[in-house]
């Protein structure tokens, strides 16, 4: 399962090249040129790469934002700048601060150890009742009997995006846009539907299931 990056970058050149470097190392990468809608999509993102010099406001000044709002996902700086001062204000609150020049193989070190610092990488198996989950292969198996469980494209997507987030309830519309892609209309009863057939395959007893709990007037839970 691919990590979300957001990457705030004005420099054109340098923000290609980080971009696609990261890209086919497996991220999904949004790239900004400056701190514009940065907060808008900040719902699904598991680390920020961040310069400091950019138009409007600085880097500083996004970073402090982003992390006051989201303070478990992590920030990476990403400078030019240099002075001991500018690595002090931004580990404030940054939890990283790569000069550049730099390796794109150093980057995407930093990258991955702070992911999983945050508890951002899931395992490639998850055990959960009686399913082994490999997110890697998408392929679910009943430990019961050893078979497979065949789930639809969007079956597996809502329940990928549940495990990505255990423990955590996620209203009806978080859940509805982050697989549909588009916004949750009030009264739409198809990620309900969903659900339902979802629990008819991993449920022991889908009428009083275990594995995804629904949170009345909320929405819903897997707990880990």
């Amino acid at each position: 399962m691919k990590n979300n990056l957001l990457y705030i970058e004005d420099d054109k050149e340098i923000g290609a090249w980080v971009s696609d470097d990261l890209s086919e190392r497996g991220y999904h990468v949004i790239w900004l040129t400056s701190g514009d809608g940065a907060l808008d999509c900040m719902e699904e993102i598991d680390l920020v790469i961040l310069d400091i010099m950019l138009p409007g406001l600085d880097g500083f000044s996004i970073g402090q934002r982003l992390k006051k709002h989201y303070p478990m996902t992590p920030i990476l700086m990403l400078s030019a700048r240099t002075s001991i001062d500018d690595k002090l204000q931004g580990l404030h609150f940054a939890d990283d601060y790569v000069t550049k020049p730099f390796h794109p193989d150093e980057l995407a070190a930093r990258v991955e150890v702070l992911l999983r610092r945050f508890g951002k990488i899931s395992p490639p198996l998850i055990q959960l009742s009686h399913l082994s989950i490999y997110l890697d292969q998408n392929r679910i198996i009943d430990t019961r009997s050893n078979n497979e469980i065949a789930l639809t494209g969007k079956q597996f997507q809502i329940f990928t995006y549940l495990l990505r987030h255990p423990n955590q309830i996620l209203t009806k519309e978080q859940i509805f846009e982050a697989v549909w892609g588009y916004p949750y209309i009030a009264g739409d009863k198809t990620l309900m539907v969903h659900i339902r057939h979802l629990r008819e395959k991993i449920e022991e007893n889908p009428s009083n299931p275990q594995i995804i709990e629904t949170i009345r007037g909320i929405g819903y839970r897997v707990k880990q």
